[in-house]
């Protein structure tokens, strides 16, 4: 008999939700990430939930009606995650004519099948908050309702669910040989350790990684994909609305700026095809400044390429079909009767990966029982409250933990919804939370995240986990990296019952194995 039932190789948006569902319906479920968990494209999407405009300029109606049905599933499962902002796209003389606009924001809100969300609107901009940022003659702004949402803590408390459920999710591990027979027969190296395991099926969840673990480990044929890098740019605030604005660009493109971490804004995203290690994927120069002119075609605020604090790129794969058309999303199921089913699942956005994950499991049903489909429903951790009672959550934590400022109550709340109670305990104050890294960053949080959410190295926690990276000195990241170091020295000294198993409290080794 095998130890799994599912196998999963890749720790980003489409390996946890796989093994998320995989988990809830019954199935014996180990996930082997190499690195961190989301820490590549899933880090760097375009951080929208949306039913995306651009498809509905394509036609593709179908398709942007149940990605607004996935919207509101999101906002029922992680209300902590997913936050609802209204977006504005100014009229541009040399764009699209105002009434084609308007007439696309009428149907994307009737494709809704739910009217949670305010309808979108006309907007006069020389008197609304939301033109105090752009530049005249704009005076007039179309405004319509979507979400955006954390995207790298959307993929940790996906994988902290799955091991909740019974998944075993092992990080900094990596798989390096895969035999296939009736059975899978796994090779990975796990903390300097090397271990066999055996799946019924295995997933190639690697995203860019796809066809080279196809080729190298699993030694398969490799999907008929190409990769494709996605980049955004941050800057220090341009403006001061809750809002996004979407820019109408000159190539076609539309083009997002949004609030970001409080003081700063993201804008994106420019993609294109991407040749060259996944693991090192640079925004080029010419990316970099094309964004900026975008911007600058609609913000007072000039912005130029040195003022950019950080680039965010990641690349991963989508597919080619004959005739050179590519589609966003790859899902196949590959088995035999002699053979192994052996999932590949790469590509795609934010918004649909619970559903993308919950169709891919449906497809090996025939392979073994399994109980229905369940994830639009169950909330993820700390996401068992109404998306309308997000402020009314805030206000909780202010009152329980009176030192916190409003600020960082958002934060946590954001972070960790109901279950804050697990970071903070019953501290009275500062003080009890331990050493301080910065003017937000705890130490009770810093042994919280690696004790239960996998965090080994200060990247997991500064970009990952959170994005106090931004605000954070660098005395105080050495003082961070310092204190990590030491806490997973001492729990490597703890016996070995009392660290190792599957869960997220396992122990937390000083370096990723092989990756």
């Amino acid at each position: 008999m095998a130890d799994y039932d599912l196998a999963i190789i890749g720790g980003g948006l489409n390996g946890v939700s796989l093994a998320r569902d995989a988990v809830g319906r019954g199935l014996r479920v180990i996930l082997v990430e190499q690195g961190d968990l989301g820490s590549a494209a899933s880090s760097a999407s375009s951080r929208l939930v949306h039913g995306d405009l651009a498809s509905l300029e394509r036609r593709r109606v179908l398709r942007v009606r149940a990605a607004l049905a996935e919207r509101d599933v999101w906002l029922r499962i992680a209300p902590h995650l997913v936050r609802p902002i209204r977006f504005a796209i100014p009229a541009h003389a040399e764009e699209r004519p105002t009434w084609q606009l308007r007439t696309g924001l009428w149907l994307y809100d009737r494709l809704a099948a739910r009217k949670r969300l305010p309808a979108a609107t006309t907007l006069d901009v020389t008197h609304h908050p939301i033109g105090d940022a752009l530049k005249r003659p704009i005076g007039t702004a179309f405004a319509y309702s979507d979400c955006v949402v954390d995207d790298s803590r959307l993929v940790v408390l996906t994988a902290l669910d799955a091991a909740e459920r019974g998944a075993a999710i092992r990080t900094g591990a990596r798989c390096v040989r895969a035999d296939r027979d009736r059975i899978w027969r796994l090779a990975i190296i796990d903390r300097g350790h090397r271990r066999i395991v055996t799946s019924r099926a295995l997933a190639n969840a690697t995203g860019a990684w796809s066809v080279s673990t196809a080729e190298t480990v699993l030694r398969q044929p490799p999907p008929r994909v190409v990769a494709r890098q996605i980049s955004q740019i941050v800057v220090p605030r341009l403006f001061d609305v809750d809002a996004v604005y979407v820019f109408q660009n000159h190539d076609g493109r539309l083009i997002f700026a949004q609030p970001y971490e409080r003081d700063f804004t993201l804008i994106g995203t420019v993609a294109h095809e991407f040749k060259g290690d996944p693991a090192v994927v640079a925004m080029p120069a010419p990316d970099v400044a094309y964004l900026c002119r975008a911007a600058n075609r609609y913000f007072r605020s000039d912005i130029q390429p040195v003022d950019v604090v950080r680039t965010v790129s990641g690349a991963n794969m989508m597919l080619r079909a004959a005739g050179g058309e590519r589609l966003e999303t790859v899902v196949s199921l590959e088995a035999s009767r002699t053979q192994a089913p052996l999932l590949t699942m790469c590509g795609g956005d934010v918004t649909t990966a619970r559903r993308r994950a919950e169709q891919a499991i449906n497809r090996l049903a025939t392979f073994y029982p399994m109980s229905p489909r369940w994830t639009a429903g169950a909330p993820l951790p700390g996401g068992d409250f109404d998306w309308n009672r997000f402020d009314d959550l805030v206000d909780d934590v202010r009152e329980r933990w009176r030192f916190l400022s409003e600020a960082e109550a958002r934060r946590l709340a954001g972070a960790y919804g109901t279950r804050l109670a697990d970071v903070l305990g019953d501290a009275s104050s500062r003080a009890e939370l331990g050493r301080a890294f910065g003017s937000q960053l705890t130490e009770a949080e810093v042994r919280y995240l690696m004790t239960k959410e996998w965090a080994r190295f200060p990247d997991d926690v500064l970009w990952r986990r959170t994005k106090l990276g931004l605000t954070l000195g660098a005395a105080e990241q050495e003082a961070l990296a310092a204190f990590m170091a030491a806490a997973a020295r001492d729990q490597s000294t703890m016996p070995p019952h009392e660290v190792d198993g599957d869960s997220p409290a396992r122990a937390v080794e000083l370096q990723a194995i092989g990756g």
